[in-house]
Order: C-alpha cells, then structure tokens, then sequence
C-alpha cells in the first residue's frame, strides 16, 4: 500500500478480534511512532502494552479508577470490560521531559503523533485498531494505578487486532470547508 493510500484510507475499526499483531508486526508498529515529529528528540512518550492477562490487569485498573473517582455504576459496571474490546491494547503516555525550549503541549502533541502513527503502521500491515479517550484519560486514579508521575498525561488507549466487521470507506469532504486562505 502506498503512502497516500494508506493516508486517505485509513478508517478506525472498533469491532476487533485476534489475531492482534505480534513479533514483527508489533516491532513496526512501535518503530513507526518512533519516527514522529520530535523537536529535540526528547522522546516524551511511553507506550504500556497490554495483552493476554494484561488486558484483565488494565480492566481491573479501570474499575478501581472508576469506583475512586465516583463514576457513575453503568461506567463503573463497565471499567473492568473496556479493555477486552480488542485482543491489544497500548496505553500511551505523554512524559513530558524537562526543556526550555520545548513546552509541554508541544511534547504531548508529539505523544498523540505516536498514537496515530502506530494505527497507520497497524492499517497498512492489515490490522485495524481505533484511538479511545474517555474519562479513563484522565483520571488521575489511573494514573496512580498505572505507576505514572503527576505531569505524565495518558493521551490515548490505541485498541488493535483484526477487524472482524470491515469498516465503511470514508464519506468524501472537501477540504475547502475546514480551510482559510489569508
């Protein structure tokens, strides 16, 4: 798949299944986030992979977060599931590094460039996978859980497997519509 392809093709998939991707497939992936935008090479991001039994350790994490911070009992009753959505998860974090020259927003934009070029890697080598935020972001709680320090921030939970239902092509948009011209 060409680059342009994969780039105008791209779709997220929320109904996934095994097999996710492993070995190689996964060591692509991660190498692919790797190579985002990156001022100073700071590299302020930590990718925490859950699979197997992984996923019902984070589930758990979850519910323990959701029950602290006084979610509601639907979202608490659910916590313990969200991670059994897909046969992968990988929690990234942005870890914002000391710099006088690169802010922290700059250093969590870089972590959410992770995010998204760890979903292409999955597309364009035949898995699916789709970006999940939520209250779980940013509850501190999970934060704690997950053995992270005060100004890490969870920018998104990137689900990966195959797809079990394919996903419908994107509606076409002009790009006049989201665009200014000075």
């Amino acid at each position: 798949m060409d680059a342009i392809t994969l780039l105008l093709t791209r779709r997220s998939s929320a109904a996934l299944q095994a097999p996710a991707p492993d070995g190689v497939a996964l060591e692509t992936i991660l190498r692919a986030a790797l190579r985002v935008p990156d001022f100073q090479e700071l590299r302020p991001y930590e990718f925490i992979i859950a699979q197997g039994e992984g996923l019902q350790r984070l589930g758990a994490m979850m519910e323990r977060a959701a029950i602290a911070s006084g979610q509601p009992p639907d979202i608490v009753k659910r916590a313990s599931r969200m991670p059994l959505r897909a046969p992968l998860v990988i929690v990234v974090v942005a870890k914002a590094r000391d710099s006088v020259v690169v802010h922290p927003l700059e250093q969590q934009m870089t972590a959410g460039c992770a995010v998204m070029a760890m979903q292409m890697a999955a597309f364009a080598q035949g898995f699916g996978g789709i970006w999940r935020s939520g209250w779980a972001m940013f509850d501190r709680g999970l934060h704690i859980e997950l053995g992270l320090e005060d100004r890490d921030q969870i920018v998104g939970f990137l689900y990966l497997g195959t797809p079990s239902v394919l996903p419908t092509p994107a509606q076409d948009v002009d790009p006049e519509a989201h665009v200014r011209h000075l």
